[in-house]
């Protein structure tokens, strides 16, 4: 739910994160006391889930540590033991095995201690929901039960999640609240996993351990998406960096080619955006970056490909688009982006309002420019340069 701070999320946000955590430990208190009290078998499973699990947590904390690494959020491992524990645990020490994320949470120095809070509590209901579907005093052993409860759990904890971030940001992206299909396809694996331990945990406890190593690795193919897409997006805005946006953008325009689909490309900069800098400051004229790139997300269509160029220019690939359509996508940019208010702090600290914000936008189609990428963003480039030139906040037809 990356950086933000409890107090300053939208009403919605803040009263549904509270709310969550207020459920999961109103159902934690009255689990623990009815619970019956484990036997000594239960505790030699437990014991094994533990010290496999937290090796793999702690030694791959330490290994980041080591190799001054992004820390991650090791939660394929979580899913792993916790699908384990919801078919062999009473529900009792189930609730002792939840300490596995705030062991991650603790290990990973975060000044938002609500966010592994609440993804802890999101977690918490979604096993109790997974153990209830399987049998809550006893879970039932059955090729369909083990669907379900693995599929109970990642629906209901992914589903949590996923409501938090929409009302925290109700512009994000289908991508940025739900995930990538990859992330699918490893909670799944995830929760397969799960099933194969507890299947070994009932035949001979100790074997779960052999089970480290596959859960090392599941743990670092978790991280492939993450590193993926901090290879594709730009850090400041999470737009598609220059790169990136250009191996989308040739591979939209080979299928427009075959078709003989319009497309239009616009070129935007930011008019006068130095002066923010250096007047306000640079914190300042970052958080225009971020609202400008959510203004563009939220002004055109899910196909089309939004990118940051670098500095102060953005790039837009309008697949189907023609003249007229580029024009008038181009004007609500424009438009939009003169109606932008962005709270930030400058140079003294102080909070102020950064307004007065315009862009001027260079059009280039295919029916003129032809589909090579190179030749629409040169004709797009020139468009820009004469919008400039006329007095800014234009557009301008290459």
């Amino acid at each position: 739910m990356g950086a933000w701070l409890l107090w300053k999320l939208r009403p919605p946000a803040l009263i549904y994160v509270l709310a969550v955590q207020a459920l999961a430990l109103a159902l934690v208190v009255p689990i623990v006391v009815t619970s019956r009290p484990p036997n000594p078998r239960d505790l030699v499973m437990f014991m094994m889930l533990a010290i496999t699990a937290g090796t793999v947590i702690v030694g791959s904390s330490v290994s980041i540590t080591i190799h001054r690494q992004v820390r991650r959020n090791p939660w394929t491992i979580h899913i792993t033991y916790l699908a384990a524990g919801v078919l062999t645990l009473p529900p009792n020490m189930l609730v002792l095995l939840l300490l596995g994320p705030a062991l991650h949470g603790a290990l990973d120095v975060r000044p938002e201690l609500h966010r592994w809070l609440f993804t802890t509590a999101a977690t918490t209901l979604a096993v109790f929901a997974a153990r209830c579907v399987t049998g809550w005093a006893v879970p039932v052993w059955s090729p369909v039960h083990f669907v379900l409860g693995g599929a109970v759990l990642l629906v209901v904890r992914a589903l949590v999640v996923a409501i938090g971030l929409r009302l925290r940001n109700p512009g994000a992206t289908r991508e940025e609240v739900l995930g990538e299909p990859i992330d699918v396809l490893l909670g799944v694996v995830a929760a397969s996993l799960g099933g194969l331990l507890a299947v070994a945990l009932v035949a001979e406890p100790a074997s779960a351990l052999l089970v480290g190593p596959s859960l090392a690795l599941l743990d670092m193919s978790s991280q492939l998406p993450q590193w993926r897409r901090s290879a594709e997006r730009d850090g400041k805005t999470g737009l598609a960096n220059a790169a990136h946006w250009e191996r989308l953008s040739r591979l939209e325009l080979t299928r427009a080619r075959g078709r003989s689909h319009p497309t239009a490309v616009l070129l935007l900069d930011l008019d006068h955006f130095k002066r923010v800098n250096d007047e306000i400051g640079h914190i300042a004229g970052d958080a225009v970056l971020a609202a400008v790139a959510l203004m563009l997300r939220s002004s055109v269509r899910r196909e089309d490909v939004v990118g940051r160029f670098g500095g102060e220019e953005f790039v837009v690939l309008l697949p189907g688009a023609n003249s007229e359509i580029a024009c008038t996508v181009a004007n609500r940019i424009r438009t939009s982006t003169s109606s932008l208010s962005v709270p930030a702090r400058d140079l003294r600290g102080s909070y102020r309002e950064v307004n007065d914000l315009t862009v001027s936008i260079g059009v280039a189609t295919t029916a003129r420019f032809g589909y090579d990428l190179g030749d629409l963003l040169v004709a797009a480039d020139a468009a820009l340069l004469a919008a400039k030139a006329s007095g800014r906040n234009a557009v301008t037809m290459a």
